[in-house]
């Protein structure tokens, strides 16, 4: 996702900071009904791994097994008011939508498109046209949609029985932690930052004490609640403590979160999407009404994210009566050296 921006680059909005939700509602489904059925080869995710909400595609589609049915386009960690840009690859043009801006799948279908470039984004290859930049419908259409190409031993990510429990968590973690750390970093005035973050802390809080006792957020296998908020905490430390001021507390010093987190990060699938210098590069490049020099911080140790977690002790499965998925293709592999 990138947050909308004006013409002079500014993210930061008088008062309180109000994400734009309104997304491309088109879905991709089994049976077609929006005119796009699940197809193989047909469409190309569109994500950067610099992004939290694009992260959450990286690691669904990773878990399900749907590399060899749903392509990967990767853009780089940085983009301009215009748009996210394949900047990564040769020639600055995606290999297989040969365009040069995400841009230009969002104009292929809407010609007068008038939000934010966003990722992640699914594109119909024929076409090369934008179908969905819905990003919280997209992971849960690869859960229950695209059923027939997961791979043996995919995780249950959304099971049917748990639906309503996970929606309630994702709720109120979108609100007050996703979204809480952009509230925080992007407040306008005094008063706002500290509302959001009293809230996102309070909430945090409660994450804490939620997850003291159970290995999960919902159930005792990993879900889709578990995706999105690992997206949030494995930026905290790099990113968010000091660029957005969340800085009561680094996620190392609350010690349920931190060995939560690590012990994901350690789950096959979670893990192995990461790229902490481009997540570093994007937010200090990028916003640079908050951060005019675009310095990029040295620190901190990121190598602690490998430690023992002893989660294991509180039971559960991660993948429930399935098995981990297999290392990731080598075309997607991220460098050893970015993780740390």
């Amino acid at each position: 996702m990138t947050e909308t921006a004006s013409d002079s680059g500014s993210y930061v909005e008088p008062g309180e900071f109000k994400r734009d939700t309104n997304y491309i509602t088109t879905r991709v489904t089994a049976d077609g009904r929006d005119g796009y059925p699940v197809t193989p080869g047909r469409y190309r995710l569109v994500a950067a791994r610099a992004c939290p909400w694009a992260n959450r595609t990286l690691i669904v589609r990773r878990l399900l097994g749907l590399e060899d049915v749903l392509s990967l386009g990767l853009c780089g960690p940085t983009h301009d008011k215009l748009s996210w840009t394949f900047d990564l690859d040769p020639g600055g043009v995606d290999p297989v939508l040969r365009i040069p801006r995400l841009r230009d799948a969002y104009l292929a279908r809407f010609p007068d498109y008038p939000r934010g470039i966003t990722v992640p984004a699914l594109v119909d290859v024929p076409t090369g046209q934008v179908v969905t930049n819905d990003y919280a419908q997209m992971t849960l259409d690869f859960s229950t949609e695209w059923t027939a190409y997961h791979r043996a031993g995919a995780p249950q990510l959304y099971p049917e029985q748990l639906r309503a429990e996970i929606d309630e968590v994702n709720l109120v973690v979108f609100k007050d932690v996703n979204n809480g750390v952009y509230r925080c970093g992007f407040a306008g005035d005094q008063t706002a930052y500290e509302a959001a973050y009293d809230r996102l802390f309070a909430r945090l809080d409660w994450l804490s004490e939620r997850l003291a006792n159970q290995r999960f957020l919902v159930g005792d296998t990993i879900t889709e609640a578990d995706v999105r908020l690992f997206t949030t905490l494995v930026r905290f430390d790099p990113v968010y403590h000091g660029h957005f001021k969340t800085n009561r507390s680094k996620l190392t010093e609350m010690p349920v979160l931190w060995a939560y987190a690590r012990d994901l990060f350690q789950t096959p699938g979670f893990g192995d999407t990461i790229d902490f210098g481009q997540i570093k590069t994007h937010y200090y490049v990028v916003h640079t009404d908050i951060n005019p020099t675009r310095v990029v911080p040295k620190g901190p140790d990121l190598s602690n994210w490998l430690s023992p977690h002893g989660r294991e002790a509180l039971g559960g499965r991660p993948f429930g009566d399935g098995a981990p998925p297999p290392p990731p293709p080598r075309s997607e592999q991220v460098p050893e050296i970015a993780q740390r």
